[in-house]
């Protein structure tokens, strides 16, 4: 898998964590244990640190970066969607980031809110706990029920045995032609 050292700064990856060999982590990043990384998840800690949280997760096509001499940070459980873009925010514990949102630099996710796919949460901005944000801008649309906070932590949690079984399962096959 591409990992790169960039400038004296190499990432730290807890051997418990999966990271997809198709995945790129440049630099100045941190991974914990029962992280999932999934295939072209793009990481890089070139500008500034990032660090990703135990038991989070970043799936297929997503893109994590700072700015320069930033951080950008994914508290414990953090979700990031398919093919979303988290730039220098803070994801606090138990947040989800839905399928292609956007988060912009120094945006504070609240603990156990869930950002709707497709938004667009604005630099600076910072989503209150418990909530679901949606739209373009982003927007509060309503306090999550307990079922939805249930169902993100189920999710969560299924991507972490994803990260174990991928630890001792996942092979490259080579097919014949």
């Amino acid at each position: 898998m591409p990992i790169y050292e960039f400038q004296g700064n190499a990432p730290k990856i807890d051997p418990g964590a999966f990271v997809h060999p198709l995945a790129s982590i440049i630099g100045d990043v941190q991974i914990g244990a029962r992280c999932y990384i999934g295939p072209f998840a793009s990481i890089r800690g070139d500008f500034g640190a990032i660090v990703i949280g135990e038991g989070s997760n970043v799936q297929d096509g997503c893109t994590l970066h700072v700015g320069h001499g930033r951080r950008c940070e994914l508290e414990p459980t953090s979700h990031v969607g398919h093919g979303a873009v988290v730039h220098g925010a803070f994801l606090r514990r138990n947040t989800l980031i839905g399928m292609n949102a956007v988060i912009m630099d120094d945006a504070v996710i609240g603990e156990s809110s869930i950002v709707a796919a497709c938004a667009f949460v604005k630099a600076g901005w910072e989503v209150p706990p418990g909530c679901l944000v949606a739209g373009i801008p982003a927007r509060v649309v309503r306090q999550l029920e307990e079922g939805e906070r249930e169902g993100k932590a189920t999710a969560t949690r299924k991507y972490q045995e994803l990260a174990v079984a991928c630890l001792s399962t996942l092979r490259e096959v080579k097919t014949s032609p």
